[in-house]
């Protein structure tokens, strides 16, 4: 889709002010990348198969034409067609276009009418507590193998208690703020969650003692610790970014000493799909864990109760 070219630039500004508008609503990075990216798709095919160059220009059934063309078309790199789940991304990009338009006074369309097709199935990796328990170890093994400084452990322990104590996704990790934690009340003010709402998420002694550590003991090592208000700060001195704490998170798993545990791929949200499955498992209900991971529904945190019967042998 990068090499597709617009020549409308109705149709270019509607890209990039459609960027815009899901940064300013909080939506994740990768998520403000890519949706432009549909909708750029979209507007190639409307110049190239159908001649339309103007916002106004554009219909529903256009729409749905474009949708189905994509459903029939093959996958050049992987032969065959398109996956569903490839689809149903390029389904949710089309219906959110949609939304903007609408909210944005610059067109309004009648809904789409297209259901999502069904998903391919993919597991969701999920860690044992003792792998967890492994990744923890691991931040003391930094110093003892690389001669790291005890600073920088500390933070990879306390980010281990962000994204996987408190099931926070990763872009809600990196916009926190040292005022976001709340040690008298042992709760996280979750200021951009998805779709920019905000919820309160609790922890225990063991985080609130493992972050206390990291804030008044070893983050004012980091450069520019007392300009900066972002909690995880790089050795730089700047707001550390989403990847550089993956990156810090692959480095955990092979500082362990367990070879499968190594050979696992796994991101910052399966230490989220973690905690989750781990809570559930000791008895605590779905609508306690939803409001938790800040779910909008029950649908999304049903999958942790289909991954617990899969282990138990029960399906």
């Amino acid at each position: 889709m990068k090499q597709l070219k617009l020549k409308s630039e109705a149709f270019q500004y509607v890209e990039k002010s459609f960027a815009a508008w899901l940064d300013v609503l909080g939506y994740a990075s990768s998520t403000v990348y890519q949706m432009p990216n549909y909708a750029r798709e979209l507007f190639h095919y409307l110049e190239t198969e159908k001649h339309i160059d103007q916002i106004n220009q554009i219909t529903t059934p256009l729409i749905q034409e474009h949708y189905n063309n994509l459903k029939h078309r093959a996958n050049q790199k992987q032969g065959g067609g398109l996956s569903n789940n490839y689809l149903n991304k390029q389904l949710q990009g089309l219906y959110k276009l949609m939304e903007y338009l609408r909210q944005t006074g610059r067109l309004t369309l009648p809904h789409l009418e297209l259901e999502r097709e069904e998903a391919n199935s993919k597991a969701i990796q999920v860690l044992t507590i003792e792998e967890i328990k492994l990744l923890y170890k691991a931040t003391e093994e930094i110093i003892a193998h690389t001669g790291k400084c005890e600073a920088i452990a500390a933070r990879d322990k306390a980010m281990l208690s962000v994204f996987y104590g408190c099931g926070l996704r990763r872009n809600e990790g990196y916009y926190l703020d040292l005022s976001d934690i709340n040690f008298d009340k042992q709760i996280i003010h979750v200021r951009r969650g998805k779709n920019y709402k905000e919820r309160f998420v609790p922890f225990n002694k063991t985080n609130a003692k493992i972050i206390e550590e990291y804030i008044y003991d070893y983050r004012p090592f980091f450069t520019n610790s007392k300009e900066i208000n972002a909690l995880f700060i790089s050795v730089k001195g700047y707001r550390m970014g989403g990847q550089s704490m993956s990156i810090r998170l692959k480095i955990l798993q092979q500082r362990t000493d367990d070879i499968e545990l190594q050979q696992k791929d796994f991101s910052l949200h399966t230490l989220r799909h973690s905690i989750a499955t781990h809570l559930l498992t000791a008895g605590m209900s779905l609508e306690k864990i939803a409001r938790f991971l800040g779910h909008g529904s029950l649908e999304s945190t049903q999958i942790y109760t289909h991954l617990i019967q899969k282990e138990d042998g029960n399906i």
